[in-house]
């Protein structure tokens, strides 16, 4: 019984995960720090609550700059996916 509800669990996580569209997005491509990280702030003030910032990135700090930023400001960061150099960070805003 446990580990059925666990792979049910799991499986909707990923689900979720690999279903998230976003309302928005951001293309800091070609910015560097702290750039990313100023514009992400921006836009998520922006969207309104369960809304999903895409960030397009080729920053190599913009994966841990704005993920900080992500957990400080109390949204949920939903997903993180590289795609060749370009970084695409999904941030779902809580509040």
């Amino acid at each position: 019984m446990i580990i059925e509800n666990l792979n049910f669990n799991v499986k909707s996580e990923v689900e979720k995960i690999y279903s998230t569209k976003p309302n928005r997005i951001l293309n800091c491509t070609g910015f560097r720090c702290p750039e990313p990280v100023f514009r992400t702030r921006i836009e998520i003030d922006k969207i309104s609550a369960n809304e999903v910032l895409e960030v397009i990135a080729d920053d190599p700090a913009a994966e841990e700059d704005i993920s900080s930023l992500v957990r400080r400001l109390g949204q949920e960061l939903v997903d993180t996916r590289k795609d060749g150099t370009s970084l695409h960070i999904f941030i779902r805003k809580i509040k």
